[in-house]
């Protein structure tokens, strides 16, 4: 029997939660150590994972199955492969990042590491589920205790926010419930094996099809989040600590791209196709409307969670194509952004800290004050903006460049979105870093070592994928390969 490293890797955040438990309250830096440790071995392990990835091949690598209600036949079964392997160490490496971010919480620590720890096992356990009701079941956990962190640690409008967030995604998971129970019932034999459906649910009629499709699509819709199912993200964003904030956008919206790649569009084949038009203009609505609105915010962190909107149309688009060019940019974006716009949320909370104000006017000059800020922040402002030569670009790039043959003028109107957004970000560095110093922030202090140790992992991982995007292609190119031999679609 071999080692069961995803196991481990999903579950042990869990047992640092439940050790954290049984640890006296008072005692902050053992809690500390306890949320810490488990993060930073689930990451190893994750580095490990992929290592010992067979980038090669597209089939299930690492699994691991067992019965688990043998009387409706659902199993305990885990299992990665291209399309999540990157998306596991992404999750790893942004939970340990953030659990170090997480020391400056000063309230209640007990409860916030038990509940931060939940959260991380419920976000990677998604990612390896390969039985839907255990995908299910991870999938809701993730609600509760970000539910909690948002409510109880956020800011001024925080329970507006986290009931706000609950309310959508509750509501979207229980459509995305009836879309499972309808692929149980209609396989023959009745199954929740993810992998044995892929082989029968095909087969099905395409109006049954475009039902459970659409019953999937409120559930992952409104993780990613799609127009028009977008307005809790920005409340949710602002209201919540910044360590959460980083999470929500870095891992929590990549849940909902990651359902469309392993449930939606494998399962349901000729309503993917049937799809493919409204995907696409939802990704362009996504993509402009997301840029125009982050143009007009004064708040940062407001500007950031907008720009995530913008960012994840790209996402939509290229799984609007149907081409092997247009998913691996959508799955690469997912991964991209994840690391950048989780950044750039470490980035506003570093400036809240010192200067407790988000109001974007109320700044400048502080590149002269913060020099090692500025520069990493410009890093990362250049990185989402798509500036060649860093990762942005290149997901970005690849996703348009799949679309263009099928969506011509959509792909075109597109690209508004991405001028914009190069004018928006680099208007926040003009009012933030540049200019006569507001003489109020004169004192202020540039970053720490334990600030920019949860910042310039990230910032090498978006220099060697803009430089070397093999670094991280080679990992998802089979498997992506595979699913688009699969769905029928276009190998370029």
């Amino acid at each position: 029997m071999h080692f069961p490293i995803l196991s481990c890797i999903v579950f042990l955040p869990l047992a640092g939660g439940i050790l954290i438990l049984f640890t006296p309250k008072k005692n902050i830096g053992l809690i500390k150590t306890i949320a810490t440790a488990a993060t930073a071995v689930s990451f190893m392990l994750s580095i490990v994972l992929l290592f010992k990835f067979d980038y090669a091949s597209s089939v299930m690598q690492f699994e691991e199955i067992s019965s688990w209600i043998p009387s409706i036949n659902v199993c305990y079964h885990m299992g990665i492969d291209g399309l999540s392997v990157g998306l596991m160490f992404l999750t790893t490496l942004l939970s340990f990042l953030a659990c170090i971010g997480s020391y400056g919480i000063d309230t209640r620590q007990k409860e916030y590491f038990f509940l931060y720890l939940l959260l991380s096992t419920g976000m990677l356990g998604t990612f390896a589920a390969l039985d839907l009701v255990l995908f299910y079941v991870l999938w809701e956990i993730v609600l509760v205790p970000m539910y909690f962190l948002i409510g109880i640690w956020g800011g001024p409008r925080k329970e507006y926010a986290a009931i706000k967030f609950f309310i959508y995604t509750l509501a979207g998971s229980v459509f995305m419930l009836l879309g499972i129970l309808a692929l149980y019932f209609t396989s023959t034999p009745h199954t929740f094996n993810i992998l044995e459906l892929g082989k029968t649910a095909s087969s099905l009629m395409l109006p049954a099809q475009i039902i459970i499709f659409i019953a999937f699509y409120l559930g992952f819709a409104v993780k990613v989040p799609v127009f028009p199912f977008h307005t809790w993200l920005p409340d949710a964003h602002v209201e919540a600590p910044t360590p959460i904030s980083v999470l929500l956008a870095g891992v929590l919206l990549k849940m909902g791209g990651y359902g469309f790649f392993r449930i939606s569009f494998p399962l349901l084949k000729d309503a993917a196709h049937h799809f493919a038009l409204p995907f696409a203009i939802l990704g362009l609505i996504n993509i402009v409307y997301g840029a125009f609105v982050a143009m007009a915010q004064t708040d940062f962190k407001k500007m950031v969670a907008y720009s995530s909107v913008s960012h994840m149309g790209f996402v939509m688009l290229g799984l609007a194509s149907m081409t092997s060019t247009g998913f691996n940019g959508a799955l690469l974006e997912m991964f991209n952004h994840g690391i950048i716009t989780g950044g750039m949320f470490f980035l506003v909370g570093i400036l809240y800290d010192r200067a407790h104000t988000r109001e974007l006017d109320k700044f400048g000059g502080l590149g002269v004050k913060m020099p090692v800020y500025a520069g990493i922040l410009t890093v990362f402002t250049l990185a989402s903006l798509g500036l060649p030569g860093l990762s942005g670009f290149v997901s970005e790039f690849m996703a348009l460049m799949g679309t263009y043959p099928v969506f011509k003028v959509i792909t075109i109107i597109s690209v508004l979105g991405l001028i914009v957004t190069a004018g928006y970000f680099l208007y926040m560095i003009q009012r933030v870093l540049l200019g006569p110093l507001n003489e109020k922030w004169a004192g202020i202090l540039d970053m720490n070592k334990r600030e920019l140790f949860t910042l310039i992992p990230l910032m090498i991982i978006i220099i060697v994928i803009g430089v070397y995007p093999l670094f991280a292609l080679k990992y998802q190119l089979v498997s992506i390969g595979a699913l688009i031999q699969k769905l029928g679609g276009l190998v370029f």
